[in-house]
């Protein structure tokens, strides 16, 4: 598998408000030495939702920091119960996580990149921000956010780029155009995206019609966002007249494997598609919620990513695995 997983302990020592929906954490792991982490890395961590284990990923702020390891969580009504749960912390709680993982490859060659934040999407762009400062690169910050006092890092971030940070604050009327943002960009930049799966969806298409590279627009995303709202959904087996609730707080990889249905995974944050689900019928509609799928085959609605993606009414899907086999 391409994520491995390699867990520790860790400390929760310190907890702070950026913003009224928005805490960071400091985390420190158990025999801390400080060492480096490539930009873009994550960690996930163990939280409690309903008395059952489960696992978050968070981008980890900033670069390499001697205190431990910084995530900041928005605490969102509409998720499965992660940020609920991490926002009832206090310093002292002891956690299990993962050492960091970077799925971001960033050409470090490049002289011109573009970085593109929208919400809690900054977490993972201001370590990026930061490296590209210190190399004297050529960078400029979109950062998307509906009111300026929900901008996480903000004076950090003035501090560090100046004017070279421009806030796109929804209250102020000031809207992400994201084709006049790439039609400016000059020849050879590559662009660093974080920010949930509506933004991402509209960064793509733009980014599309420039004619500029796909490869060049690099990305970080939500598993836990999607177009519909997180709800609860039926998931029927083909062939086998098994039917299943999944609840809002929970994945349908998470409750088909506790039924015993060995749904293969891997990433299980809607990138690497080892998850993936042949979809028979579809009585509602699905909410793909991964960036493994390209749009025409989200449209065709096909398979599901079973790590991320949810739904609204019924689907029935093909596990493969059959009941006689040896």
């Amino acid at each position: 598998m391409r994520f491995i997983e390699t867990w520790t302990s860790a400390t929760l020592v310190a907890v702070r408000d950026l913003t009224p929906g928005i805490r960071e954490f400091l985390l420190r792991p158990d025999g801390f030495a400080g060492a480096p982490y490539p930009v873009g890395s994550h960690i996930d961590v163990g939280v409690t939702i309903d008395g059952q284990p489960q696992t978050r990923s968070y981008s980890l702020v900033g670069e390499v920091d001697p205190q431990g390891f910084r995530i900041a969580v928005r605490h969102a009504a509409d998720s499965r119960g992660g940020s609920r749960y991490m926002w009832s912390l206090a310093p002292g709680a002891r956690l299990n996580i993962t050492l960091p993982t970077s799925l971001v490859q960033l050409d470090w060659t490049r002289r011109q990149f573009c970085l593109i934040a929208g919400g809690i999407g900054i977490t993972p762009i201001v370590g990026a921000a930061q490296a590209l400062a210190r190399r004297d690169a050529g960078v400029r910050l979109h950062y998307a956010v509906r009111a300026r006092g929900d901008a996480a890092y903000l004076d950090r971030l003035e501090g560090l780029l100046g004017d070279r940070l421009i806030v796109h604050a929804g209250d102020e009327g000031r809207r992400l155009d994201f084709d006049g943002v790439f039609a400016a960009l000059p020849q050879d930049t590559m662009t660093l995206f974080c920010g949930p799966m509506r933004m991402l969806d509209a960064a793509r298409r733009a980014w599309e019609a420039s004619g500029r590279p796909m490869t060049d627009l690099r990305y970080e995303t939500f598993g836990s966002s999607g177009l519909l709202p997180t709800e609860a959904f039926r998931v029927r087996l083909r062939d086998e007249g098994t039917e299943f609730i999944i609840p809002r707080d929970r994945s349908m990889l998470d409750v088909l494997n506790e039924a015993g249905h060995e749904v293969m995974s891997d990433c299980r944050r809607g990138e690497c598609g080892v998850c993936a689900l042949d979809v028979v019928d579809v009585d509602g509609e699905i909410d793909h919620r991964d960036v493994f799928f390209s749009e025409h085959q989200k449209q065709a609605s096909r398979k599901i990513c079973a790590c991320v993606s949810r739904a609204r009414g019924t689907i029935t899907v093909d596990t493969l695995h059959r009941a006689d086999a040896p």
